[in-house]
């Protein structure tokens, strides 16, 4: 089992869901989230004065998935999620030791 975490600009958002909802992922745990990479934010003027916006609105999307399916989903979030911009966000995949529903206490994949 996988744990993926996918940071992305809010405005694809939507792309990104359907193209998971597209390959069948189940469930998902999404986050509205501020931080900021390379980019260090930038500035903006508002009534004549400039500020720094240096922590940026990105959504996180959290998933936790069979190792068959890991490969599909990266390849659905990059291509969705791409502008070619700076700030389109990162994908973080790690290993996950076990998973447990709580309602039914069941654990592995039967789980997910």
């Amino acid at each position: 089992m996988i744990k993926i975490e996918a940071i992305v600009r809010p405005n694809k958002f939507d792309s990104v869901k359907t193209a998971l909802i597209g390959l069948g992922v189940e469930g998902m745990t999404v986050s509205e989230v501020r931080g900021h990479g390379r980019q260090k934010g930038h500035t903006e003027v508002y009534k004549g004065r400039e500020y720094s916006v240096d922590l940026l609105p990105k959504i996180k999307i959290e998933l936790v998935l069979d190792d068959e399916q890991v490969e599909a989903v990266i390849e659905a979030i990059t291509t969705a999620a791409y502008t070619g911009n700076i700030g389109d966000g990162k994908i973080f995949v790690y290993d996950m030791k076990d998973v447990i529903r709580i309602r039914s206490r069941e654990r592995g994949k039967a789980a997910i």
